[in-house]
């Protein structure tokens, strides 16, 4: 007798034998097996070598889909997702009462028989002829991973699950005639491992290792005899023998797989008999699948990481391409979070804001000169209950964020001091700033064309008592609104423009700032990440970095690793260093004694805005130290809540300020983030104080905590909750800021 190859398959007499009889006998035996015996018979003359051997032999086995582990920076897991949830082990790693369970159910003489079955096959054929019907079938394991592979490939498409499962002569003798190529190639020991990692086992887990942790939280090296057979039992019908919700069928099939394996002679039937007896002993463990169930309230970055993900062409040519390979999964993905960082941004967000409060908090940190994301949170976690949100409020629209981002109010001031500064104006400059001004025109635009002021809308400041004239540095400390218009209007929006350009400053939705006056104030919505990455240039002495999030990533296909190239950060210098310290001295004043001082480090230079937008819609605190950027917004996500008289987290306030709220978030999460790290000093210049002759507002009080920016009561509606440029009510800002409620009625244009 012809010997066998040594691993397992046959030698070539017997597959040219065994060839030479599927060829006469596929087309009778494939139809005795799909179909009634007498319909078998009258399709046995259509069968042909030559029919069959024009089929295709090459099965392209896709890598099996396996779960995807992101990693924060330091390498602890954030979260594990996948499409399915899979991992795979080599055969060693799998108990051999495992191995013998599959065999001796589902293909008791595997290692007796090639591709397929003779034997089953006429014992099928006859079962089936007696019973008229199909009682029995007879495909061998090879060929059930053939199949299997068919559906893995198949992935999410319902229309190509369905090809891949159809009972067709046609289907039929395609997986034959590729079983006889897998049975060449690979040989029984890989079969049994490619089976075993590829086959559904019911409650979500695909292959051996994760049903083992799905139904007894153990490796499936160290599966029992009985655990080994109820997992086995399960592969016939998952849905009809599952152990989680139907125990006593899942039983019956348990115990019919022990005495299977003892007729085999894989155990005794003394053993068969005390597995038998063995309660199931399950210890289930329910999938954790996806961002939701990242540590850390770390769910947000998580899905921005796949978001990232999916649209960086560095990871496939078409979105549709990444997708397949995310969903494929095996990567590890090691990210920039630092977990000291975000525990201290959430505990912030925690201790401020309450997730049943009726309006939101989010923040994001940023590392100056890398661009690397440390941390993002929200006061409302990721969920889909009561009080939670899918929508991350922190970057924009397009990466899963709300629709238009949120209005900055006077967080966007830095931005033209910074263009001012390019410009060539002193960090003395003096306009005369009085308590209200209708807007000035004409303000030169990129274009070439003024921007006219055709409504004759004007711009008040926060108190009557703000007249100057003042120069840059009070003006920025007490947020004066009338000064900087004035500024805009002196070096035109061009300038203005060019800095956010350059600062990558753009609208929620990713368009464009528009070049209107209006936008000084900060009238447009903004995602805090956006607004943390610019003020970090400010930080690294003018040198603008791209955001970042992830540091590598390795997959895993088969038993092999490969790393894939990762974005990196693009840094390009947005101003001069010069105007980069300068921006930080002045920011450095708004927390020592200006509206940003409730937020103000004690033990490390620090700087930063305060932001409050018309009818205390939008609160903002945006702020940094050399080595780490900060943005903070509070607000309603569908700009439905005005911030007065309003309690959050457990303090009532009258009227909510940039510095009153945010600031303090701000300050706690920067202090915790930066607890233990270095202490670098900004580069500060000389700017002279004012002539305490022309300080109109010396007796000022100082702990009113106020911002200056577009009083509730003092400024035509909606000016910095979306104006046009012209001034402008909540119907210039868009309605659907996320999927929901509109800002109500139209406001004047």
């Amino acid at each position: 007798m012809p010997k066998k190859r040594s691993g397992g398959g046959l030698s070539p007499t017997q597959q040219a034998a065994k060839f030479l009889g599927v060829s006469v006998l596929a087309g009778a035996v494939l139809a005795g097996i799909a179909l009634p015996a007498v319909g078998a018979l009258g399709l046995a003359a259509k069968g042909s070598v030559e029919g069959f051997d024009a089929l295709p032999t090459n099965l392209k086995t896709p890598p099996l889909s396996q779960r995807t582990t992101i990693l924060d920076a330091e390498g602890g897991t954030i979260a594990t997702v996948y499409s399915r949830d899979r991992t795979v082990v080599d055969l060693k790693d799998i108990s051999p009462y495992m191995q013998k369970a599959i065999v001796a159910i589902e293909d008791s003489r595997f290692y007796e028989h090639g591709a397929i079955d003779l034997k089953g096959v006429l014992r099928a054929l006859n079962k089936n002829a007696r019973s008229g019907g199909v009682s029995e079938g007879a495909s061998t394991l090879t060929q059930q991973y053939v199949k299997n592979v068919f559906v893995e490939e198949a992935g999410d498409d319902a229309t190509k699950v369905a090809q891949a499962t159809q009972q067709t002569i046609g289907r039929k003798i395609q997986e034959l005639k590729l079983a006889i190529q897998v049975e060449e190639e690979l040989g029984k020991k890989k079969i049994l491992e490619n089976y075993l990692n590829i086959t559904f086992f019911g409650q979500q887990a695909y292959g051996v290792e994760a049903a083992s942790q799905r139904y007894f939280s153990k490796h499936a090296k160290d599966l029992t005899v009985q655990e080994a057979a109820l997992l086995a039992g399960i592969v016939q019908s998952p849905s009809r023998y599952d152990p989680v919700n139907d125990e006593a069928e899942a039983t019956k099939r348990r115990n019919v797989v022990l005495n299977r394996m003892a007729e085999v002679g894989d155990i005794s039937p003394a053993q068969a008999e005390k597995a038998k007896k063995a309660p199931l002993g399950l210890k289930v463990s329910r999938p954790k699948n996806g961002c939701i169930t990242a540590v850390d309230n770390a769910g947000f970055f998580c899905d921005y990481v796949r978001e990232v993900f999916l649209s960086e062409p560095v990871f496939g040519k078409t979105r549709k391409d990444r997708a397949k390979v995310w969903n494929q999964g095996g990567l590890t993905i090691r990210t920039t979070l630092d977990p000291q960082a975000q525990e201290s941004v959430q505990q912030s967000l925690k201790d401020h804001v309450y997730q049943s409060d009726s309006v939101a908090a989010a923040s994001t940190l940023v590392e100056p000169g890398t661009g690397k994301v440390l941390a993002m949170g929200q006061s409302k976690p990721y969920g889909y209950g009561k009080n939670e949100t899918e929508i991350n409020y922190s970057v924009d629209h397009s990466s899963g964020g709300s629709n238009y981002g949120f209005p900055t109010g006077s967080t966007f001031k830095p931005f033209v001091a910074a263009a001012a500064l390019e410009e060539g104006r002193p960090a003395t400059q003096e306009y005369s700033s009085p308590y209200e001004i209708p807007y000035p025109e004409p303000v030169q635009t990129c274009s070439g064309k003024p921007w006219l002021n055709t409504a004759g809308e004007k711009v008040p400041n926060e108190s009557e008592s703000e007249v100057g004239p003042y120069r840059l540095k009070k003006a920025m400390a007490l947020s004066v609104n009338t000064y900087f218009v004035q500024m805009v209007a002196d070096i035109g929006l061009c300038p203005v423009m060019k800095m956010t350009d350059a600062l990558h400053v753009v609208q929620g939705s990713g368009e464009k700032l528009p070049e209107v006056p209006a936008i000084s104030l900060g009238s447009k919505g903004v995602s805090p990440l956006t607004m943390a990455s610019a003020y970090a240039a400010f930080a690294s002495r003018g040198m603008y970095c791209t955001p970042i999030v992830i540091e590598s990533i390795t997959q895993k296909i088969g038993d092999k690793q490969q790393s894939l190239d990762v974005p990196k950060s693009t840094c390009s210098r947005a101003m001069s260093e010069k105007t980069a310290d300068t921006v930080s001295t002045l920011l450095q004043g708004v927390v020592d004694s200006g509206t940003g001082k409730a937020a103000g480090l004690t033990d490390r230079d620090n700087a930063g805005k305060t932001g409050t937008t018309d009818e205390r819609k939008n609160a903002w605190f945006v702020g940094y130290t050399p080595n780490l950027s900060g943005a903070v917004w509070v607000g309603s996500a569908s700009q439905q809540v005005q911030m007065k008289d309003i309690t959050i987290g457990g303090q009532y306030h009258d009227l909510v300020f940039g510095g009153a709220v945010p600031g303090p978030i701000w300050k706690d999460a920067m202090t915790g983030a930066l607890a233990g790290k270095d202490s670098p000093s900004f580069n500060l210049v000389d700017i002279p104080d004012e002539d305490k002759n022309k300080d109109k507002n010396k007796d000022r009080d100082k702990e009113k905590p106020d911002d200056g920016n577009n009083g509730d009561d003092g400024f035509i509606a909606g000016l910095t909750d979306g104006g046009n440029g012209n001034g402008g009510g909540d119907g210039g800002f868009p309605g659907n800021l996320i999927q929901g409620p509109g800002n109500g009625p139209g406001g004047r244009h």
